[in-house]
């Protein structure tokens, strides 16, 4: 398992855990109150609720400890607006609504993946759904073709 995906997994992790804890604190302390069955009822919705906001999450930056010290993390998932060059243009939010649009530069030698099949950053086309995380040493670009009704 490669560097990056090991942190992908704990980007995700990690911004569900800041979004959630203070959720996840109120839950508690209700379900202190209650019986074990709340408690367990509430254990579920807290992970349902993680689990969500990992699919909804659109931007993050998350600091993670490492060998060598603390590295920077950084995540962004959206559509594809525009590609020139190195610089791919993302369109953060879902299809109705944008947080903000943001221009990304991509190093050569960024991992890019489309549609589950290893691909070129050229490849990407206008209007796919894309995420980018970018770590310390290396850039993973996972892009997908969205179904069309």
């Amino acid at each position: 398992m490669t560097y990056l995906r090991r942190h992908m997994k704990l980007v995700l992790v990690a911004a569900a855990c800041v979004t959630i804890g203070a959720a996840g604190s109120a839950i508690a302390t209700a379900g202190a109150a209650g019986t074990s069955s709340t408690s367990t009822t509430s254990s579920a919705k807290a992970a349902r609720g993680r689990a969500l906001l990992a699919r909804r999450a659109v931007h993050g930056d998350v600091v993670v400890a490492t060998k060598s010290g603390f590295e920077t993390v950084t995540f962004d998932r959206g559509f594809v607006q525009s590609l020139s060059g190195r610089q791919l243009t993302i369109r953060e939010g879902t299809k109705k609504a944008t947080y903000k649009t943001v221009t990304l530069t991509i190093p050569s030698n960024a991992k890019v993946r489309d549609d589950r099949q290893p691909s070129t950053l050229s490849a990407l086309t206008t209007g796919q759904r894309v995420a980018v995380v970018q770590g310390p040493k290396r850039t993973l670009v996972v892009a997908r073709t969205v179904a069309t009704p």
